[in-house]
């Protein structure tokens, strides 16, 4: 333990509780809709920062770096790939998402298939988002344990109670704004911990040549089949990422929320490719630890000043903080409109909304926290959870979107279908050491596609419902 990481680390938390509590106080939040959506008012700059740290949370500085420490930085970069190339489609169709902006992705989908569908849609991203939420509580206690006497379990606790108290006080205000300022820390952190972490492995030819031979290849040693099932879920689920359609909602208009996603393109790079560099050469100064703590243990062994180890550190708990309160507010918004206010017996009021909204995200960090204990990396819970959104939502959202013979009985059979064929894979141990999206994914397409061929076509009214 460094007295300066603790100080550094105190000093961010605290900051952001500072924010939290000045929204909760400045009477922004007059219901439900400004907490969800900060009253579509996000400036630009926000709106860009928000939407690249809500994604790259502790799937990256952590699950990621596993991956690039222990198959190289080529298949590192692989592993990643998803990320950039789901920007791009979704800069190309990110008008159409503002126009057919909804509360959630299971509301969008209600619009065309039905409330049945609906519902489905709604546990189904429930439970994924449970588990996306519950491997950012899991890195942010491997990182406390690093900075401070607790034990990872404890380090755990610590971070789900602060992102729960930053997300049911300020809502969509406070997670967008500390995203603004936690996404500067974090940027800073890895530009300028880059170039030292290379000079300690005496530079860019040292480190590719101390590399191990399997991790200098394109794959990594993986077949590519295995590699293909790492890069799927993270391209699969920023597709139809419904904290990436909320924030596009977010924006004041349509040409704020095009431009916002290209602006998350360019600066996802300033994380994917510091994160995969660092990791790959925290492989050649630290052989053997635990793949999980490679970039942290940079920090945390010394390989950095201590100010700026305690930045990337700091920087960390940010990935942490800013992801998981997104994927609560997100699960949150999915129990309230989806569930909740769907088949209640009168109309609620936003106020009503607001008070189930909170009890939500307070939901969910209980049971994020007990889904935790059942998986020993973060890696293995992101891959679980991503493939289950992956493989059952995005079919769906993108079969509203651009196939106009889609039906109902074809989404509910490829959301089941994709949702159960990943849960199952699971269960069976992944078979071959094949991710289970290789398997689900196909499934829930073929699913889809065959049973709305032998269904009833929609009527050309249903279709535009869902656009409006």
């Amino acid at each position: 333990m460094h007295t300066i990481h603790l100080v550094i680390l105190c000093v961010y938390l605290v900051l952001m509780l500072g924010v939290a509590f000045f929204f909760l106080r400045s009477g922004r939040i007059g219901g439900g809709d400004d907490f969800m959506f900060a009253g579509r008012s996000l400036p630009r700059p926000v709106m860009i920062i928000t939407m690249l740290v809500t994604w790259v949370g502790s799937g990256t500085i952590i699950g990621g770096a596993n991956f690039a420490y222990t198959y190289g930085p080529l298949a590192g970069m692989v592993f990643f790939a998803g990320t950039p190339c789901g920007i791009l489609v979704l800069v190309l169709i990110a008008r159409r998402i503002r126009r057919a902006s909804r509360y959630t992705i299971p509301e969008l989908l209600e619009a065309r298939f039905g409330t049945g569908v609906r519902t489905v849609a709604a546990i189904v991203t429930t439970v994924a988002y449970l588990g996306l939420v519950a491997s950012q509580f899991m890195g942010g206690g491997y990182v406390v344990s690093l900075v401070t006497p607790l034990s990872p379990t404890q380090g755990t606790i610590l971070v789900a109670v602060v992102v729960t108290v930053l997300t049911v006080t300020g809502g969509m205000f406070s997670v967008a704004y500390t995203d603004f300022v936690s996404g500067i820390l974090i940027l800073f952190a890895l530009l300028v911990s880059l170039p030292l972490v290379f000079a300690a492995v005496d530079g860019p030819g040292a480190y590719w040549a101390a590399l191990p031979e399997h991790a200098t290849t394109f794959s990594g040693g993986l077949s590519g089949l295995q590699l293909l099932g790492y890069f799927l879920p993270l391209f699969l689920l920023l597709l139809a990422d419904q904290n990436i359609y909320q924030r596009m909602t977010a924006a004041s208009d349509e040409r704020a929320a095009r431009s916002s996603t290209l602006g998350m393109f360019y600066t996802s790079f300033l994380v994917i490719v510091p994160v995969v560099l660092l990791a790959s050469a925290a492989a050649i100064l630290m052989p053997g630890i635990n793949g999980d703590l490679s970039v942290l243990g940079l920090a945390s062994q010394g390989y950095l000043p201590a100010v700026i180890g305690g930045l990337l550190l700091a920087g960390a708990v940010a990935f942490v903080i800013t992801t998981a309160s997104s994927f609560m507010l997100s699960g949150a918004s999915n129990i309230t409109y989806d569930l909740w206010v769907r088949f209640a017996k009168q109309e609620p009021g936003d106020r009503a909304r607001l008070l189930v909204q909170r009890g939500a995200v307070l939901g969910i960090a209980v049971a994020a926290f007990a889904l935790g204990l059942f998986f020993p990396t973060v890696l293995e819970l992101q891959m679980y959870s991503y493939t289950i959104y992956g493989a059952a939502i995005t079919p769906v959202v993108f079969a509203v979107l651009f196939w106009r013979r889609a039906t109902t009985a074809g989404a509910a059979a490829a959301l089941l279908v994709g949702a159960l064929t990943t849960i199952g894979w699971e269960l069976a141990g992944t078979p071959g050491d094949l991710n289970g999206v290789i398997v689900a994914l196909p499934a829930a397409l073929v699913a889809l596609v065959a049973v709305s061929l032998v269904t009833r076509a929609p009527s050309p009214d249903q279709v535009a419902a869902a656009q409006r």
